[in-house]
């Protein structure tokens, strides 16, 4: 199928990206918070309150997540961290999901028209993409800086041009600042590009010296401004520096170790997915063997190798949660788009044609299934694949019986003492009672009005919580939190 003028194709694209936007948007404040979403709130928070951001290599990511998120909370009238809502937070994800499918467009001449449809459609409406745009997180901005890279980076190598060479610069130096783990995109890309050069001796050439100057400029002034933000703290880049030991370190495992066919097993869960799964296998079976004369034929070599270099290294480290799944769903959604332009092409009578209509229906049909299960209705679910080590709807239970034990005894601000070696989410729900304190098991409280311990914590508190009745609340799988009300305030319905 020939290239649309540039007018249709945008246009295309842009009602692409606005169904996803529309998509991501109902019930957006619903699902309880995720301990990273938690974290990551605390931090937009301090951020709102006028502080720079401050790098951490041993636990955090980068700023740029944080780089979008304040000023977007702060339009959206938020002014400290108890102001901030779900929502609001939220949002930027949804965003940047929508840039991403609108970012599909620039890869036309590289993947083609058909091929780039499929890849926006399945990345605005599969449920695993889907899913992670509506959580506050850093992965769904590192994916968008990651197509920014590769169609930009492709651009460059074909054109020997200062401007996308140097759109190419920024979008590596967006992935550092919001992710460390872009050393691995970097190399995949490097070896993508050696693999291509090597295979294909009419290739692409090694850019000029110019385009070269220019990445790197933008590259290096990018990450000098993100992660000093904006040269309010210069310690970030020494701190950028210390990151290598404490990536390393997290590559292990630390708690989150799975089997190197975890991915595998996570992108084929369900109906839709295994569907899909086979479909991107047939699309890089295309891509590799099918005739070199092709005009794609270069690019889709390219995002082949990326593909598998990228799925081979997470594969073999330890380290494994859902949501760096997202990165291979970006080459996947692309191999599956080539897989369905090769189809309708060989395809070529009417009754061909029309004999994919119902396959393309039962796909849609069971894909809006899995949405609605596992997006909407049990987005926190226990057996939900992409609720990993979730926040249970029980604990939003916590604030609402705080207030009222607060308003029965006349507590305008009730003293709260939080006893626990990991309280996260806590500080997120209860940001709206301004009194309440964090502590580690062991160390001395003082005085309060009200305890919440984990149950290992409360052992140490002793007389403190002698005349406390306790109530349970749920945290997330097999973790639980107890509020210790004192025997003087009022029994729980």
């Amino acid at each position: 199928m020939a290239n649309p003028p540039p007018k249709i194709r945008w246009t295309v694209f842009a009602v692409l990206a606005l169904l996803a936007f529309a998509a991501r948007l109902p019930q957006l404040g619903e699902r309880p918070m995720h301990t990273d979403e938690s974290v990551n709130a605390y931090l937009t928070g301090e951020i709102l309150a006028g502080e720079p951001f401050h790098y951490d290599p041993r636990d955090r990511h980068g700023p740029a997540l944080f780089m979008l998120a304040g000023p977007l909370a702060r339009m959206l009238g938020a002014k400290n961290f108890a102001d901030l809502t779900e929502t609001q937070l939220r949002l930027t994800p949804v965003l940047t999901g929508t840039l991403t499918v609108f970012l599909f467009g620039s890869g036309v001449e590289m993947f083609g028209f058909t091929a780039c449809v499929v890849g926006a459609l399945l990345f605005a409406f599969a449920p695993l993409p889907l899913y992670y745009s509506r959580y506050f997180i850093h992965e769904t901005l590192f994916v968008a800086a990651t197509l920014g890279l590769i169609l930009s980076l492709w651009r460059a190598l074909e054109t020997k041009s200062v401007l996308p060479a140097a759109v190419a610069g920024f979008c590596a130096a967006l992935m550092l600042a919001v992710k460390e783990t872009c050393v691995i995109h970097f190399f995949a890309l490097g070896i993508a590009a050696l693999a291509f050069k090597w295979t294909t001796p009419k290739g692409i050439r090694a850019p000029v010296v110019k385009p070269i100057l220019a990445a790197s400029v933008v590259f290096l002034l990018t990450v000098l401004l993100l992660f000093t933000w904006f040269g309010r703290n210069w310690q970030g880049l020494a701190d950028l520096f210390r990151a290598i030991p404490s990536f390393t370190a997290r590559a292990g495992g630390e708690g989150h170790e799975k089997p190197v066919w975890y991915y595998a097993q996570l992108l084929a869960n369900g109906p839709s997915n295994m569907a899909l799964s086979a479909l991107a296998a047939l699309g890089l079976g295309f891509a590799i063997f099918d005739s070199a004369r092709r005009k794609e034929f270069g690019a889709q070599i390219f995002i082949s190798i990326y593909a598998v270099v990228i799925a081979v290294i997470y594969g073999v480290i330890p380290y494994k949660t859902p949501w760096l799944a997202l990165n291979f769903w970006l080459p996947m959604a692309l191999l599956i788009g080539v897989a369905v332009a090769r189809i309708l092409e060989k395809a070529r009578t009417p009754a061909a044609r029309w004999s994919l209509v119902f396959p393309a229906i039962l796909l849609a049909g069971v894909m809006a299934r899995d949405i609605q299960k596992r997006v909407f209705q049990f987005p926190a679910a226990e057996d939900n694949p992409y609720a990993y080590a979730h926040t249970g709807g029980d604990l939003l239970r916590l604030p609402a019986r705080l207030a009222e034990l607060a308003k029965k005894e006349n507590l305008a601000q009730p003293l709260i003492a939080v006893v626990a070696a990991d309280a996260w989410p806590l500080p997120w729900y209860l940001r709206k009672f301004p009194r309440t304190g964090f502590w580690q098991p062991g160390q001395d409280t003082g005085a309060a009005d009200f305890f919440i311990t984990s149950p290992e914590a409360a052992e140490k508190l002793g007389d403190k919580l002698k005349n406390c009745r306790p109530e349970f609340f749920g945290v997330r799988p097999e973790v639980l939190m107890i509020l210790w009300v004192p025997a003087s305030k009022e029994k729980s319905p």
